[in-house]
């Protein structure tokens, strides 16, 4: 197969996952660009890519630092004056706009948004993914035992955060 094919085939069938992967790193709904930029950057280093690991690792490896290279360029447009940029800033759906109506999986998912970094990337990459240890370690760039020792600690810094949110909601249904 040709690179294009095999960009194109990779492109049917993980586009979607990466897509998902976009939303929840971002906490946006509006990533089709980053999406597009994964691609592009994957057809661009196809020629690195060894077949050590599967492509949907690989893919999810050049989303998650093309999600990163977005936060920091972010920063910086936040960082300039604001009467400068104020037509570049994007404005994005909030993350409840984004969850929708279910109120049990928004409450997850502001848990999650609210973990620290290394905490979420486990977190979306083994439970929301559903990605092996083994691929989860690739991505990150960690050990296995590290990626379980994260998860591990992630989950109960989750389940903390998920307790706190209905507890304050509760607390609030009750006042009103």
């Amino acid at each position: 197969m040709s690179r294009r094919e095999n960009i194109e085939e990779w492109f049917m069938r993980y586009s979607d996952d990466i897509y998902k992967f976009l939303v929840y790193y971002t906490g946006q709904r509006d990533v089709e660009d980053l999406v597009q930029d994964v691609f592009i950057k994957a057809i661009k280093s196809y020629d690195n890519f060894q077949g050590r690991s599967q492509p949907k690792t690989w893919l999810l490896t050049i989303a998650r630092n093309t999600a990163i290279d977005h936060s920091r360029k972010k920063r910086l447009l936040n960082w300039l004056p604001d009467n400068w940029l104020l037509h570049v800033r994007e404005t994005g759906p909030t993350p409840e706009e984004i969850i929708g109506e279910n109120e049990e999986k928004r409450l997850v998912y502001q848990a999650v948004s609210q973990l620290k970094p290394a905490y979420r990337e486990v977190i979306i990459l083994r439970s929301i993914k559903g990605l092996s240890l083994t691929e989860t370690a690739s991505i990150l760039g960690w050990s296995e035992s590290k990626v379980s020792t994260t998860m591990h600690r992630a989950i109960k810094a989750l389940q903390q955060k998920c307790n706190e949110k209905k507890e304050t909601k509760g607390m609030m249904n009750h006042v009103i």
